[in-house]
């Protein structure tokens, strides 16, 4: 199992890379950089770049809405360029909150535009002239001042002509699809104890149709390390981040990280969460959130504990544990962890 981490996307960006950047000499293998409306993923990815020479970039992830498919394949190959072939791309459909609130795009066919990103990133690293009429706009005709009926191929020759592509699924056809297509999965708030029940049959779909040459599906999971602190403070600092999601991240009816707990069987605390953050009460959303929940995200506690859900994440399928270090010496837990892999 590999080890990865995600770059915290608040505060300052360049203490941000200057942390994860300290961490690749305690062998971590990939940082996985986010962006929901935030600062943009590519940008710190580039300067993440120039400042490791080992582990892979990944983002985590550019939505499929805000970008067209042709500039998220020429940015994946751009960044792979600059990292010498150490790009991972990971996409996903969002949610309508960053989509239509931030963005101001409508939030529509979120499968077919995920998989459309994927195929055509795959055609343009081949450099294959591409020729496509799908969800996303069509050019101009001629006459205004457009080239319809002119296709063409990426202008330069990338690095690699693949780079793995991650997608970021919880649905159940979403993962599916995942299964199918994609080089790996980013899943979020997972639970290894309920991820046979929840996400089994789908990725068991998905997977009798993918095609062999892609290899197995890698599964990036994991939560907040500590080890040897006080678990229930660790615990809770993950409470916000529960809350903000299961309670912020859509309307009702249109969340996903709150139809994700709910499907762990969390169905009341869910909707206590939802609705305390929704009229504003977030500390009473926090509060909401159940420490078995909370125990089962993350990893903290003793060392025999700690060793205990990494094993937990493993025996799920996880095969890249993305966790995030908390301490005052994240290098010594991510050197710790390593040794355990």
């Amino acid at each position: 199992m590999e080890l990865s981490s995600p770059l915290k996307y608040t505060g300052d960006p360049r203490t941000a890379v200057d942390r994860a950047a300290a961490l690749e000499s305690a062998g971590l293998d990939a940082v996985w950089v986010a962006e929901a409306y935030g600062f943009d993923s590519p940008t710190i990815m580039g300067y993440l770049a120039a400042r490791t020479e080992r582990m892979r970039i990944g983002s985590a992830v550019l939505n499929v809405y805000s970008r067209s498919p042709a500039l998220i394949a020429q940015t994946a190959a751009g960044l792979d360029a600059l990292t010498g072939g150490r790009a991972l791309l990971g996409i996903g459909a969002s949610g309508p909150q960053v989509v239509e609130g931030w963005h101001g795009r409508r939030y529509d066919r979120p499968l077919g535009r995920t998989r459309e990103v994927i195929e055509l990133s795959r055609r343009i690293w081949r450099r294959e002239v591409i020729e496509h009429r799908g969800i996303t706009d069509l050019p101009l005709p001629p006459e205004k001042g457009g080239t319809l009926g002119k296709p063409l191929k990426l202008l330069t020759h990338p690095v690699r002509d693949t780079i793995p592509v991650y997608v970021a699924a919880l649905g159940p056809a979403n993962v599916r699809m995942t299964a199918e297509l994609a080089d790996g999965w980013l899943p979020f708030l997972y639970a290894p104890e309920h991820a046979a029940q929840v996400w089994g049959p789908s990725l068991a779909e998905g997977a009798a149709k993918r095609d062999p040459a892609l290899g197995p599906l890698a599964v990036v999971a994991g939560g907040l390390l500590a080890v040897d602190d006080d678990a229930e403070a660790v615990h809770d600092l993950m409470r916000p981040t529960v809350a903000l999601y299961v309670g912020g991240m859509g309307a009702p009816g249109r969340n996903f990280y709150h139809d994700l707990i709910c499907s762990y069987g969390y169905e009341a605390a869910a909707a206590a969460i939802q609705e305390h953050y929704l009229a504003g009460r977030r500390k009473e959303a926090e509060t909401a959130v159940p420490a078995e929940l909370l125990a089962r995200i993350c990893l903290a506690g003793p060392e025999g504990h700690v060793r205990e859900r990494v094993e937990a994440f493993r025996e799920s399928g996880v095969t890249m544990l993305n966790v995030t270090p908390v301490g005052a010496d994240p290098a010594r837990l991510i050197e710790r962890v390593r040794g355990w892999l």
